[in-house]
Order: C-alpha cells, then sequence, then structure tokens
C-alpha cells in the first residue's frame, strides 16, 4: 500500500497509521531521539538536535489535541508526525517566493522515523495527502535548509518549493506546498 518499491521492514499490510496515545509516548520519543541522529549525521545537527525538540510536552500537547500519528509496522511504532489542521500563523508571511493558492491545507509538521523504517515517510505524507484530498485541501510542509533528505522526500513526493518563511523562534524554513 505505502510500499515505494524499496525494501521495507515489514510487509506493507501489516502497517497502520493512527492517532497516538499517552501510552505511545516512550516509543515516540525513541522514535525522534533516533530522528534527531539521523539528521545530526546527515549534515543536519542543529534543527532538531541541539534543544532536544520535540519536547514531551509538546507531545502531549499534539497527543491531547488529537494531531499525533503514529506509523505501526510489525507492532512497532516506526514513525510518527502531526497533521495540523487550518492555517499554520507561520505560513501568512512567506519570502523569495509564493505559495501557488490561497486553497485550504493539511499541515505536515513533525515528521520522524526510526533509521531503518525505509518509505516511513512517504506512508506519511501518503496519509496526510489522502485526508486532504477527501477534504478538498492541499498538503503544506517547512524544513530546515540543511535537511537534505526531506526536502528530498517532499520534492520526491511531488512538492513544489514555495519560498521561506520563519518559525516561532525566527529561524528560516524553506516552505513546500503539494496540490492536490
Amino acid at each position: 500500500m505505502y510500499n515505494d518499491g524499496k525494501e521495507i521492514t515489514e510487509p506493507a499490510m501489516k502497517e497502520k497509521i493512527e492517532k497516538a496515545g499517552e501510552s505511545d509516548l516512550p516509543e515516540i520519543l525513541e522514535v525522534y531521539k533516533e530522528a534527531r541522529a539521523f539528521m545530526a549525521a546527515n549534515g543536519n545537527p542543529s534543527q532538531w538536535g541541539l534543544s532536544g525538540y520535540p519536547k514531551e510536552e509538546l507531545l502531549r500537547e499534539d497527543i491531547a489535541l488529537s494531531r499525533l500519528y503514529v506509523l505501526r509496522r510489525g507492532g512497532r511504532i516506526a514513525a510518527a508526525f502531526v497533521i495540523a489542521e487550518g492555517e499554520e500563523p507561520t505560513y501568512s508571511v512567506i519570502e523569495d517566493g509564493a505559495w501557488p493558492n490561497g486553497k485550504a491545507y493539511l499541515t505536515i509538521h513533525r515528521l520522524g522515523s526510526r533509521t531503518r523504517e525505509r518509505g516511513a515517510a512517504k506512508a506519511a505524507i501518503d496519509f496526510c495527502g489522502e485526508l486532504a484530498k477527501s477534504r478538498g485541501e492541499d498538503v503544506r510542509a517547512d524544513t530546515h535548509a540543511d535537511n537534505a533528505p526531506m526536502r528530498h522526500i517532499l520534492e520526491k513526493y511531488g512538492f513544489c518549493y514555495c519560498g521561506i518563511i520563519y518559525v516561532r523562534d525566527g529561524s528560516k524554513r524553506l516552505a513546500y506546498q503539494l496540490e492536490l
């Protein structure tokens, strides 16, 4: 179902995406720990690594708001991500480009996966895309300029680069949109 032609650790039929619960938090924290290590090893040590982002308090808030999702494979969490509904305040100003349209959108935030889980990011993007399409919406995402793996994934799966936005702490991010 979500297999992009690469080998994955579990058959696609044994994977499931669902909203995260409080009991998932220890395993989700491990997923993000692995994701931070992967980013640091691939030229992006500062985006999440310096602050230990995302913090447990933020993840608890995401769970309470029912917007944190997990991808389960073979009974364990392979990836975690947020699907935020409504307008993202940090997307209201975009520099050196423009959003392609004013259509409603869902936003993917905090997409992290275990290092050996092939196709996990695609599964998350596909899930968000299917949800957005069913609602007549597009999908937006942003990432750090040093996050070459995430930029590659977004572009590979049809997102177009739109410009630069600034997140709440004032740091710059590259903004993308998938038109559906």
